[in-house]
């Protein structure tokens, strides 16, 4: 097996990917997005993340895409530094228990601590227990007092559509 950095044409690759992690994750209806958005967005004039993908062992050109890893900078205020949300870890099905999701997760750690982050994140749904236990089994702690909040959709646009004034100096 090879890790390796993703590269604009494996933007369909990943699409299919994303798909496939999607359906395990019960989520195929929210997967909306586009090869070009994807396009844009990884490898654009400003790429908002970062991707690697898993190899099975092949020739020299590579072997077959197994799973990936898509990643983004986050900011620490508490400690002043860069890390890395891991927003997306996936092996296909037939390949899982083999070190491959060791393998990506190991890989976006070294590029944090190259690059001298702070730390890495990522979240798993409560109900996939085989992936958080894989992160317990890799030294993950659960944050559980921390509860995420998104603003998506209509919530994030009314958000931003909100004029509230600072209340004025006394």
């Amino acid at each position: 097996m090879r890790i390796r950095a993703a590269h604009e044409g494996d933007v369909g690759l990943l699409l299919e990917l994303i798909g496939e992690l999607a359906e395990y994750e019960r989520l195929a209806d929210e997967a909306v997005g586009t090869d070009g958005l994807l396009r844009e967005h990884l490898f654009g004039e400003r790429p908002a993340a970062e991707a690697a993908i898993a190899e099975a062992a092949g020739g020299e050109a590579g072997g077959e895409p197994v799973g990936f890893v898509l990643w983004y900078t986050t900011f620490s205020t508490f400690q002043c530094l860069p890390g890395v949300w891991v927003e997306d870890l996936f092996v296909r099905p037939e390949h899982r228990g083999g070190g491959t999701g060791q393998a990506l997760l190991g890989h976006v750690a070294r590029v944090a601590v190259e690059r001298g982050y702070g730390r890495l994140e990522l979240s798993a749904l409560d109900w996939n227990e085989p992936a958080l236990a894989f992160y317990r089994s890799l030294g993950g702690r659960s944050k559980d007092e921390w509860k995420l909040q998104r603003f998506e959709g209509e919530a994030l646009s009314a958000l931003a559509e909100r004029d509230v004034q600072p209340p004025a100096a006394q």
